[in-house]
């Protein structure tokens, strides 16, 4: 046997007797020989770094410049973060199309008007302030998108000779070219926003500025430029360079107008930097994307008062049972809170009303078991013309996180001149006169009466029920001048027709009442009836206008 023979024979056999340890020690090894880890680590810094990294380039895509560049002013902070966080591309094509939809002021109709707006804006600016950088990297270019165009702008785009306004000295001097905006009133910034953008590299860049003398070309000339009060002596020009409030304004020690105060101006130039903001983003979100949560229950009514012919108060009326309600204990009271989100749009999907509250309900802990038998009641008062309206009432538990959102129609009636006509028929359960100072004002309020509607319409027999309702355009009589009507009254048990209660009125007879407007307000005592459903029926006529009728009616409940 030569020598290669045995060779090969050798290496053979050591391959068949390899130990068992050895075996397992080239198990637990990967392929590159190194040991294998079987138990999960920590990321350690650099496997961060390398995932960071991995992010970065997966972003280096349309996301990102969309994320960066076409919503980089109106995307909120808490929606970049959670943008940020998202994984997958299918992820981040439903954010966008979620960010779009909660913006959408008719979300039910193929156009996006919001968005619409927001890309023509970014096209106009690249077109109108593009310098160095393209428009919409600009300051100008940022605040356009954000807010849009201001309501008045005054240009000065080759500078030279100004005369300031005297709340910045006066006097004449040359400037820089420079723009002032003005905007009547700006969403959680105020009114009367005046911005400015000063160009002093004459190279068409304009930077908004917080110091009006940022545009005074003449600023760093001894003896040029001179503000009224340094021409007659009562401040120096040099006094301009130890201001103290971040100004170089030649004003002496004269005091500057609120808004250019040195705290309002910067407050106003730290909000310019926000994105726009909804109060109850989630609330607004629900609405927006047609999502329908019954979660809480919630009961909800509408009544219409007439104002004028043209301007009805619609009065929302929303009641929730405290028992849907989750409450927190703390130093012996417990207490649930609710977020309120409405919006009420026209049947175009156009915007008519939105309004945000929070209701706060609070008892004793020892009490808890007994007052969540009853509910909480919360209303809303809503000036509208005669129309069709759709509202979306978004609630929220604060505390169980629980959420409802009740979609209804708002029929707001339309009165006509001459015509009799009423006011919504009320079941309350509490009528009764407010204070001078309060009248017209507050939840429940009616001219001078505080009227809360049983909205579930069921009362307890030790109750007295309230009725309340207005009667509008009486021909009066010729003589008089008052009204000639009648008003006839009638409660009937439901399945039997058994009459409980009957009684009958003149309008003219009864104190206050006008051939104009004609109100009812009484109270009805419920110990005599029995259990069960009634309905309350009524019957007006108007003598003097051929006998002209209007029979309202409503059912309710006695336990």
């Amino acid at each position: 046997m030569n020598l290669r023979s045995m060779l090969s024979l050798h290496l053979v056999f050591g391959l068949l007797v390899m130990s068992p340890l050895a075996a397992a020690d080239k198990k637990a090894k990967g392929a590159s020989g190194e040991p294998r880890e079987t138990v999960a680590k920590p990321l350690s810094e650099k496997e961060k770094r390398k995932r960071e990294e991995k992010l970065r380039k997966e972003l280096e895509t349309p996301f990102r410049k969309w994320l960066n560049e076409d919503v980089a002013y109106i995307i909120t902070d808490e929606e970049r973060t959670a943008f940020k966080r998202m994984t997958t591309d299918e992820e981040r094509e439903q954010f966008i199309e979620q960010f779009w939809l909660r913006r959408d002021p008719t979300p039910d109709s193929q156009e996006n008007e919001f968005k619409e707006e927001h890309y023509r804006r970014i096209a106009y600016s690249n077109e109108r302030y593009a310098s160095g950088i393209p428009g919409w990297k600009t300051d100008r270019g940022r605040i356009y998108i954000a807010f849009g165009p201001p309501d008045e702008i005054e240009s000065h785009p080759s500078g030279g000779t100004y005369e300031r306004p005297i709340e910045e000295g006066g006097g004449t001097t040359s400037t820089y070219p420079f723009e002032k905006w003005r905007y009547r009133w700006i969403e959680g910034i105020g009114n009367d926003v005046i911005i400015e953008f000063v160009d002093p590299t004459m190279t068409g860049e304009y930077r908004m500025t917080m110091d009006p003398s940022e545009k005074d070309a003449l600023l760093y000339v001894p003896n040029a430029g001179l503000t009224l009060y340094e021409q007659m002596g009562m401040s120096s020009k040099t006094d301009r360079f130890s201001r103290t409030d971040g100004t170089r304004l030649g004003t002496g020690n004269q005091p500057l107008p609120m808004r250019m105060n040195q705290f309002e101006r910067l407050q106003q130039f730290a909000r310019l930097q926000k994105a726009p903001s909804v109060k109850f983003k989630d609330l607004e979100a629900a609405v927006s994307s047609s999502i329908k949560y019954n979660l809480l229950p919630v009961k909800v009514r509408a009544d219409y008062i007439r104002m004028t012919n043209t301007t009805i108060l619609t009065n929302v009326t929303a009641l929730l049972e405290k028992k849907d309600l989750q409450f927190q204990e703390k130093e012996g009271v417990s207490k649930a809170v609710v977020n309120i989100y409405g919006r009420i749009t026209s049947m175009a999907r156009r915007v008519v009303n939105v309004f945000e509250d929070v209701v706060t309900v609070e008892v004793p802990t020892q009490l808890l078991q007994e007052a969540i038998k009853g509910g909480s009641i919360y209303q809303k008062s809503i000036p509208l013309p005669p129309g069709t309206y759709r509202l979306n009432l978004v609630i929220k538990d604060i505390v169980g996180g629980n959420m409802t959102n009740y979609e209804m129609a708002l029929s707001v009636p339309r009165y006509e001149e001459e015509k009799l006509a009423m006011s919504s028929l009320l079941l309350a359960d509490m009528i009764e006169k407010v204070p001078t100072k309060n009248i017209g004002t507050g939840q429940f309020v009616i001219g001078a009466s505080k009227v809360r509607p049983r909205v579930n319409e069921t009362f307890n027999r030790n109750e007295k029920m309230g009725i309340y309702v207005q009667f509008y355009n009486f021909v009066p009589d010729e003589k008089t001048q008052k009204p000639n009507a009648l008003v006839e009254y009638e409660v009937v048990k439901n399945g039997s027709n058994q009459k409980i209660f009957e009684f009958s009125e003149e309008v003219a007879k009864v104190e206050g009442s006008s051939a104009n407007q004609y109100t009812v307000e009484k109270l009805l005592p419920l110990a005599s009836m029995e259990p069960g459903e009634y309905t309350l029926r009524m019957k007006v006529t108007d003598r003097n206008n051929n006998n002209a009728t209007l029979s309202p009616s409503a059912t309710f409940k006695v336990n």
